[in-house]
Protein backbone atom coordinates (compact mmCIF):
# COMPACT_ATOMS: atom_id res chain seq x y z
CA UNK A 1 0.00 0.00 0.00
CA UNK A 2 1.19 3.43 -0.83
CA UNK A 3 1.63 6.02 1.72
CA UNK A 4 3.12 8.55 -0.69
CA UNK A 5 1.95 11.82 0.82
CA UNK A 6 1.12 13.93 4.35
CA UNK A 7 -1.03 13.28 7.45
CA UNK A 8 -2.93 16.11 8.53
CA UNK A 9 -4.23 15.97 12.36
CA UNK A 10 -8.24 17.17 11.97
CA UNK A 11 -10.85 17.31 14.08
CA UNK A 12 -14.29 15.76 12.57
CA UNK A 13 -17.53 16.19 13.93
CA UNK A 14 -20.22 13.61 12.42
CA UNK A 15 -23.91 13.87 14.07
CA UNK A 16 -22.98 11.10 16.73
CA UNK A 17 -19.31 12.27 18.04
CA UNK A 18 -15.76 14.27 17.44
CA UNK A 19 -13.62 12.05 16.35
CA UNK A 20 -9.64 13.40 16.12
CA UNK A 21 -7.35 11.27 13.79
CA UNK A 22 -5.05 12.05 11.30
CA UNK A 23 -5.78 11.76 7.46
CA UNK A 24 -3.39 10.59 4.77
CA UNK A 25 -3.88 13.25 1.75
CA UNK A 26 -2.38 11.53 -1.32
CA UNK A 27 0.40 13.17 -3.15
CA UNK A 28 -1.80 14.79 -5.75
CA UNK A 29 -3.83 16.73 -3.45
CA UNK A 30 -2.78 19.65 -1.34
CA UNK A 31 -5.70 20.52 0.80
CA UNK A 32 -8.34 18.05 3.04
CA UNK A 33 -11.48 19.64 0.92
CA UNK A 34 -10.01 18.28 -1.90
CA UNK A 35 -9.42 15.09 -0.92
CA UNK A 36 -12.99 15.12 1.24
CA UNK A 37 -14.67 16.19 -1.77
CA UNK A 38 -13.65 13.32 -4.14
CA UNK A 39 -16.62 11.51 -5.34
CA UNK A 40 -15.29 8.36 -5.81
CA UNK A 41 -15.39 7.78 -2.40
CA UNK A 42 -17.97 7.73 0.00
CA UNK A 43 -16.09 7.22 3.39
CA UNK A 44 -13.43 9.28 4.91
CA UNK A 45 -10.78 7.69 6.43
CA UNK A 46 -8.89 8.19 9.59
CA UNK A 47 -6.10 6.67 11.85
CA UNK A 48 -4.67 7.27 15.30
CA UNK A 49 -8.32 8.23 16.14
CA UNK A 50 -9.21 9.44 19.68
CA UNK A 51 -12.84 10.19 20.12
CA UNK A 52 -13.62 13.49 21.98
CA UNK A 53 -16.34 12.39 24.27
CA UNK A 54 -14.82 9.22 25.54
CA UNK A 55 -11.42 7.65 26.31
CA UNK A 56 -11.54 5.25 23.76
CA UNK A 57 -8.70 5.34 20.95
CA UNK A 58 -8.44 3.47 17.54
CA UNK A 59 -6.04 2.52 15.25
CA UNK A 60 -8.29 3.54 11.92
CA UNK A 61 -12.04 4.73 11.40
CA UNK A 62 -13.91 4.96 8.41
CA UNK A 63 -16.64 7.23 8.37
CA UNK A 64 -19.75 7.87 6.04
CA UNK A 65 -19.23 11.33 4.35
CA UNK A 66 -22.76 11.78 4.61
CA UNK A 67 -22.98 12.15 8.74
CA UNK A 68 -19.98 14.18 8.49
CA UNK A 69 -20.81 17.85 9.89
CA UNK A 70 -17.68 19.87 9.88
CA UNK A 71 -13.86 19.32 9.62
CA UNK A 72 -11.34 21.54 10.98
CA UNK A 73 -7.44 21.64 11.76
CA UNK A 74 -6.61 19.81 15.13
CA UNK A 75 -4.19 21.77 16.96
Amino acid sequence: MATDGKKVRVKVRTIHAVYIGDVLLPAMRNRVSDYFNDEKHNFFNLTDVRIESAKDEMEFVCLNKALIESIIPAD
